[in-house]
């Protein structure tokens, strides 16, 4: 039986995921709640001490929590904030590393949710062995974390890759952040939506997507609309991909990475979504990486997010 532990924590804008991992990045248990991410920032810390004190309490005498591993939406490790988190109403610098400090005294480890993935796949999933990859959460909204040289490209302010927030559209759809035309407002959950309502509009075809409302229209009914043949989820997934693959194209000519991996709640659709992104992706792709960037998704259970966050934490304290 693992005797050592680190507590992994995701905050989502829709749910927070909490665990405890091993070194081998076995997970012993794992608890999930609705972040609320427009209600104040006291009642999720309330929420939070109230999981973390249900996880402890799995932990057997002979075991021990070393550290905590967090990710989080504009988190910045550098000042132990999240600084303003686009879907939160939490205010504009938030103290999360000394707000967690407080409910459990042991080291923490803070990043962007994305850049957490991106350790996660370094060191327990498919970016083992790559010393240079991307990868780009597909959620709420879009995340990105960069590998250079086998390690997290974090950037002067703690801040850098954020994929999400390039302009594709100059003037286009209102973002969050204040910008108009980013990235994340044509891909993500909250992209697609509104692409789909988009399409809703303008096609007549029969939809079961016309009866399900904006805010419960989800990546996992979208996705699963669209293995089923409904024809708007599948023409947004169309929409989508080119997106996305263009901008995948982009980003390439910038870090020359193996590979690009994908995951979120849109990666459900597989091959639905990642054959359009293949081929868009190739077809704005400069020549000198043609056929040498690979594109992976990853299909594993929504828990399975505690492990980025782990695996920073374990590699802060094996430093």
């Amino acid at each position: 039986m693992e005797k050592e532990f680190v507590l992994g924590l995701d905050i989502g804008g829709t749910y927070t995921k909490l665990g405890l991992v091993s070194r081998k990045g076995e997970i012993l248990s794992v608890r999930k709640f609705p972040t609320e991410a427009k209600k104040p920032f006291d009642d999720f810390k309330k929420q939070l001490e109230s999981e973390i004190n249900a996880l402890k309490a799995t932990v057997h005498t002979d075991q021990k929590i070393l550290a905590i591993g967090v990710g989080a939406p504009n988190a910045n490790g550098y000042s132990g904030n999240m600084e303003h988190a686009v879907n939160f109403r939490w205010g504009d610098d938030v103290p999360l590393v000394a707000s967690i400090k407080k409910i459990l005294d042991l080291p923490v480890s803070l990043t962007n949710d994305a850049n957490a993935s991106a350790v996660g796949e370094l060191q327990f999933g498919m970016g083992k062995g790559m010393e240079h990859f991307v990868v780009l959460t597909l959620g709420t909204g879009l995340g990105s974390g960069i590998i250079s040289n086998g390690e997290l490209l974090i950037g002067q302010n703690g801040m850098a890759g954020e994929i999400g927030h390039v302009n594709v559209v100059p003037n286009g759809r209102q973002c969050n952040c204040g910008l108009k035309g980013c990235l994340e407002t044509y891909v993500s959950v909250t992209g697609m939506r509104r692409t789909i309502f988009e399409l809703l509009a303008d096609m007549n075809a029969d939809s079961e997507l016309r009866t399900i409302s904006f805010e419960d229209m989800t990546g996992e009914i979208i996705s699963d609309a669209a293995i089923k043949g409904d024809a708007i989820a599948l023409k947004a997934f169309e929409e989508t991909a080119e997106f996305l693959g263009t901008q995948m194209a982009d980003t390439a000519a910038h870090l020359d990475p193996e590979a690009f991996i994908l995951l979120g709640g849109l990666s459900k659709a597989g091959d639905i979504l990642l054959n359009p992104v293949k081929a868009a992706m190739q077809r704005n792709l400069f020549h000198a990486y043609k056929g040498k960037v690979k594109i992976l998704m990853v299909d594993r259970p929504s828990n399975h997010s505690v492990l980025g966050a782990a695996a920073l934490g374990w590699r802060a304290i094996q430093v």
